[in-house]
Formats: structure tokens, C-alpha cells, sequence
């Protein structure tokens, strides 16, 4: 489970979800006690005392949160078809529209019934709200930037520079670091290294043009698909690794991911250049 996949908005079904579970131990109704009668030893019904409404309305809304939350942390997004987002979202709709009614038929609905609704309201909000308002689709943790990371691609690191830190000099493609090179070209030996700010040739398969490549992270795990245009995803982008970016395509990117993969990142929307 990629925990930094999750969203604020996520984080307010979270929330939700422990406001219900605390309210069904509340008092369903409440009741007033006649003058001159003792009435310490009643107590008032709460939801683990009524199947019916535990199951349509508290587990059902608590049931969703997992349903939505595991739906958006892990890369099982659909069970027999169906996907958990969307299944989840239609569990806490349900479960709100039963807490109103049962509410509004009740009269003398107690502090367990109230809350209920409340947050099974906040709870339906946030999983439907979520991939529409932009507030909520921030990441709920920033992603730090990676300090020291073992390269897989060979070269080594310098002291206190971690593969993929920006800010750091970074090695080309298949070179090592502190040697300036042309992306993907390697020295040969005997050849002198490359001065700085010498005319260098692009080499065979290397992006032309304008395009710089650069490091980048993604705010949001994000499907990475294949350059043949495939339309299943080859790869998962996720929030908290830099990935390089080597070469433009449309609105989208040739993103190469740090065992080797390449592929096009259609999304860019809101991602963080290194």
C-alpha cells in the first residue's frame, strides 16, 4: 500500500470514517424522564443494538472509507470488474441517505444518530468530492526529496548526493558523475572527456530539439503507459521518487523509470520538477 498516493481528501473520509465508529456507540434517541421517577438504571439503545441500522448506516459508511482509501493506496483499483473508488463512494451515498431518513423519523434522535449523519454527510462529501475540487486532490504527504539512493543504473554517486537529487550534478544517461556528456553517449577510451561548454553532437536515440530532460515527481500516483500506445498502464508512477523526463510527446512525457522502463505520462498536471 502507497500511503503517499493519498489525498487531503482522502484524509477527510479517513476522518469520517472514526466519527461514525465512535458514534455507534452513542445513544440512538434520546428520552425525557417523568418528575419523581428514577431513571439512572435506563439506557438508551446504540447502534450495536439495532443490526439493521449498524448495517445500513454505520459499517455500510465505514465499509465504503476502506473501500475508497484502498481503492486510491493500492494498484488493485478493481475487484470482478468494479472499480473500489467508485464502489466505495456508492456505499457512503447509501449509508447517508439511510441516516437522513432514519433521523428525520426518529423525532428525539439521540447524540449517536446525530453524529452519524454528520459524518456519514462528511464521509459521502469527501469520497464524491475528491477527484472533482483541486484542493482535495493535493497529496495528504509531501514527498520528500531523496537523499541517498543507490543508483540502478550503474553509476555511483557522489558524497552526500543521492541518484535523482536535483540540485545535485547529475551523470548522464550511462555515464558517470562529473563527466559532462550527451545524453546516452559514452567516452571511449583513449578520447579526451568533453570541455565545458564544447559543441557536443547528439547521440543516436537521444531527444533533439529544444527539450532539456529533467527530474520530476508526481503529486499523485499516476499510470505510466507504453510508447506503442498501448492502452494498458506498463507502470505506476508514485508520489515520494524522482523520475526523469527525456523527451516530450504531445501534452504528455516520455518518462523513464528507474529500472529502465520508459513510457508516456499523459497526466502532467501539477508535477514537481526536480
Amino acid at each position: 500500500m502507497n500511503i503517499r498516493s493519498l489525498t487531503r481528501g482522502d484524509g477527510v473520509v479517513i476522518g469520517a470514517a472514526v466519527v461514525l465508529f465512535i458514534a455507534s456507540f452513542l445513544d440512538l434517541f434520546g428520552y425525557d424522564c417523568p418528575a419523581g421517577i428514577n431513571c439512572s438504571n435506563r439506557n438508551a439503545p446504540n447502534a450495536w443494538d439495532s443490526l439493521g441500522l449498524l448495517m445500513s448506516v454505520y459499517l455500510a459508511g465505514i465499509i465504503g472509507a476502506a473501500l475508497v482509501i484502498v481503492g486510491r493506496a493500492t494498484s488493485a483499483r478493481k475487484v470482478v470488474g468494479f472499480d473500489l473508488g467508485q464502489f466505495g463512494a456508492a456505499f457512503s451515498v447509501f449509508a447517508v441517505w439511510t441516516s437522513f431518513w432514519t433521523t428525520i423519523d426518529a423525532g428525539d434522535a439521540g447524540a449517536g444518530m446525530i453524529l452519524g449523519l454528520l459524518a456519514t454527510i462528511v464521509l459521502a462529501g469527501g469520497a464524491v468530492a475528491t477527484p472533482l475540487v483541486p484542493a482535495l486532490k493535493a497529496p495528504l504527504v509531501n514527498a520528500p526529496r531523496p537523499q541517498a539512493v543507490q543508483p540502478p543504473y550503474g553509476g555511483q554517486p557522489q558524497p552526500g548526493q543521492g541518484y535523482g537529487y536535483p540540485g545535485a550534478q547529475q551523470p548522464s544517461y550511462g555515464g558517470q558523475p562529473g563527466q559532462q556528456q550527451p545524453y546516452g553517449g559514452q567516452p571511449q577510451p583513449g578520447q579526451p572527456e568533453p570541455q565545458a561548454g564544447a559543441q557536443q553532437a547528439p547521440a543516436a536515440g537521444a531527444p533533439t530539439g529544444d527539450f532539456t530532460p529533467f527530474w520530476f515527481a508526481v503529486p499523485v500516483a499516476r499510470p505510466l503507459y507504453g510508447e506503442d500506445g498501448s492502452p494498458s498502464p506498463i507502470a505506476e508512477l508514485a508520489p515520494g521518487t524522482w523520475y526523469l523526463a527525456v523527451e516530450q510527446r504531445g501534452p504528455g512525457l516520455i518518462a523513464q523509470t528507474q529500472d529502465g522502463r520508459r513510457g508516456v505520462l499523459q497526466d502532467t498536471t501539477g508535477i514537481q520538477r526536480g
